[in-house]
């Protein structure tokens, strides 16, 4: 029996009796609460620290931020009421809205603002470039702060209200002034829903309950922006890794929402007339097998050549999606497909599976027989599927493979080490980037290769930066398009990462659960049940 034909019948069983770990029948739930079932466990809690996707999920109901980007990817007002822009475009100065308080009842001031970005700043990338030109960042009074800048940063806006982790979100100045490179464990914030601290129990759920004090903004909802109307009153992620489980509690009533099914049992919740299924994000995902830059054998631009001749994106596509050709596409470059900015430049050689150039290719690199350290998360579908596709890889391209089986929340931490493979850190991981964040080099920390304020692997690639400069520099699109062009083949030559493909996700929820969008982020917002 394989491996799809063993998950059908075990959710088909399972949607007859409750799943074993949940106490009480739906039956028993208030009305104003949703169960939900994220991609993966809420192991650490700040938004700040790290930048894994369930982390930033979460975040965004219990933070709020000063702009929020709406489904057109433009960013609109959210604390901020108004903004001034001085001529010579170095001064910017805000104004929050009124009335604004965090979730311990105290009131939303600029120093907390302050506090926050300057945080922030220090882990993002566009934060990172503020940074360098930022002259001051300062409160003026009671509502407004100033940020005066050495020279003009057009896409101010944008950083502060991109979806993509780490989000400008805002903190009371307390938990703000925490060192960006040690984790909060205080969860004050001012957006829609409080985070239930006494009720979290890392690995099985996380409780969200509604802030009555939030102010939505009066514009409708959309993505990050707009007023945030919480119509429940309390949210429960109910974590579980076990795909065949969660779908036998999504049939059965125990779950109203699940945030990615996978596709071997989308067929099965369709025959069930109390559930919808449908994509969750129309511009879809990449799929990346993140190789560590600083250590043997990915410091070698020729061994990492090498991964990228070798390896077929279909091997991972077919392994994430099954047989359904419309829910992937190979992914030659980078950036979204069907976004201006798409290109493939430089990308021919990417995802042919070509195994005797690759052999070739490290033969000539010198691999001297190192153990390649890939930690792959178990409890996590996408990557546990791109990690046995990539063991198997390099084991034909003659590589030797450490395999550490692990969960998400341990490979969010480990990534962040650089030490050495031998000595707890890591060769290769898999994660994937929702289409969103791939549209530009702004919003896109995974494309960046300066070196060690680079994401996780730390390429040091200078055509790649050169490239992104010039973006950034552009004025106009078809300059930008040039521009992109070039950073897309340097990254190809240089392998900042390896895209494994592109491919689209579900999202499943019974029927009497209303509401319920598309987008990167499971928006809670304007949800309700029945």
């Amino acid at each position: 029996m394989d491996r799809r034909t063993f998950l059908k019948g075990s959710a088909a069983l399972g949607a007859a009796g409750l799943a074993p770990h949940l106490a009480a029948p739906a039956l028993a739930q208030p009305a104003k609460v949703l169960r939900f079932v994220p991609q993966a466990n809420l192991a650490n809690f700040d938004p700040i620290w790290g930048t894994q996707y369930v982390v930033r999920n979460a975040a965004a109901l219990v933070w709020d931020m000063l702009y929020g980007v709406d489904a057109q990817l433009k960013p609109q007002r959210q604390m901020v009421e108004s903004e001034e822009v001085s001529a010579d475009g170095l001064t910017w100065t805000f104004r929050l809205r009124p009335g604004l308080k965090f979730h311990d009842g105290e009131p939303v001031l600029p120093k907390d603002v302050v506090a926050s970005l300057t945080r922030w700043m220090a882990r993002d990338p566009m934060g990172l470039m503020i940074r360098a030109i930022q002259a001051e960042l300062s409160p003026v009074d009671d509502r407004s702060f100033r940020w005066q800048l050495k020279k003009p940063f057009p896409k101010l806006l944008l950083a502060l209200g991109k979806n993509n982790a780490p989000c400008a979100f805002i903190m009371p100045e307390r938990i703000a002034r925490t060192d960006p490179f040690t984790q909060i464990t205080e969860y004050v914030g001012s957006g829609p829903m409080k985070f239930a601290r006494s009720e979290w129990v890392p690995g099985a759920r996380a409780v969200f309950e509604k802030f009555s004090d939030y102010m939505p903004r009066d514009e409708p909802s959309s993505w990050l922006a707009g007023g945030k109307r919480m119509l429940l009153d309390r949210v429960e992620w109910v974590i579980m890794p076990d795909p065949a489980t969660a779908s036998a509690a999504l049939q059965n009533g125990e779950v109203d929402w699940w945030e990615n099914p996978i596709p071997d049992l989308v067929p099965l919740l369709r025959k069930n007339s109390n559930i919808n299924v449908d994509i969750a994000d129309p511009l879809g995902n990449i799929g990346a097998f993140r190789m560590n830059h600083l250590h043997p054998p990915f410091d070698n631009p020729k061994v990492r050549q090498a991964v990228l001749m070798g390896m077929n994106q279909e091997d991972y596509m077919r392994a994430l999606i099954g047989d359904d050709d419309k829910l992937w596409k190979p992914l030659p470059g980078f950036f979204t497909p069907g976004t201006p900015l798409y290109s493939e430049a430089g990308g021919q050689k990417i995802g042919k599976g070509d195994i005797a150039a690759a052999k070739k290719l490290l033969a000539e690199a010198g691999y001297k027989g190192e153990p390649v350290v890939c930690v792959v998360a178990q409890d996590q579908p996408i990557t546990k599927n791109m990690g046995d596709v990539t063991a198997d890889l390099l084991k034909q391209m003659g590589m030797k493979v450490d395999f550490v089986a692990t969960d998400w929340g341990t490979v969010g931490t480990r990534r962040a080490s650089k030490a050495p493979p031998s000595q707890g850190g890591w060769n290769m991981f898999h994660t994937w980037h929702a289409g969103a964040d791939c549209i530009n080099p702004a919003v896109y920390p995974a494309i960046r290769a300066n070196g060690d304020k680079a994401w996780f692997g730390w390429p040091d690639l200078p055509p790649v930066e050169a490239g992104i400069t010039e973006w950034f520099d552009a004025a106009d699109p078809a300059a930008e398009k040039a521009a992109i062009d070039k950073v897309n083949a340097a990254a190809v030559a240089g392998g900042v990462y390896v895209p494994t493909g592109y491919f689209l996700g579900y999202q499943a929820w019974r029927k009497n659960v209303t509401g319920v969008g598309k987008g990167p982020l499971p928006f809670t917002w304007g949800v309700s049940k029945a």
